[in-house]
């Protein structure tokens, strides 16, 4: 064998330990959810972290007034496959990670163009596409598990966070 073929196959090996790893500091189950907006794609990947009895809204979990990485683990990942309208925000079709600013008085969705990164640890706010407020209210019953979901609505849908007591919600729409 040769060695550019030895070395190929040893960085192979390399980057399948990484991912290993990686996923063995996952405290979090991960999910991939998706819907269909004029026939394009929109997914979203994220972890779902559990209560487990601990105060998450305003808390030790989702502090108010800081960047949030929106799930667990990697920062949540937006991918649209088509130009989309995340309320007020144009946002081309490709691949972003998403955070949120909570605050008492309401919450911000922050649509960032740096897809893949750690939590919120290296976010930066330069790296924003953009920034749209967000509709924040009650749930129906108490949410352990974090949860995003993508209902259809209309021609297009939302982007529904809920977690604990709080629901969070912005329209999507092909652009």
């Amino acid at each position: 064998m040769k060695l550019a073929t030895k070395l190929s196959v040893l960085a192979a090996l390399c980057l399948l330990v990484a991912i290993a790893v990686a996923q063995g500091n996952r405290k979090s189950p991960h999910e991939t959810i998706e819907t269909t907006i004029n026939g394009k794609k929109v997914t979203i990947t994220y972890g779902r972290p559990y209560l487990k009895g601990r105060k998450a809204v305003g808390g030790e979990l989702v502090p108010f007034g800081q960047v949030w990485r929106t799930g667990a683990d990697e920062a949540t990942i937006l991918t649209t496959e088509t130009d989309l309208m995340i309320g007020s925000l144009a946002v081309p079709a490709g691949s972003y990670s998403l955070f949120t600013l909570p605050s008492a008085s309401g919450w911000k969705l922050i649509v960032n163009k740096t897809d893949k990164q750690w939590g919120a640890f290296k976010y930066d706010e330069k790296q924003d596409l953009g920034r749209v407020d967000m509709k924040v209210g009650k749930t129906a019953a108490p949410v352990e598990q974090f949860t995003i979901t993508l209902p259809k609505a209309g021609k297009g849908g939302a982007l529904k966070l809920e977690w604990e007591n709080t629901s969070a919600s912005v329209d999507l729409k092909a652009k």
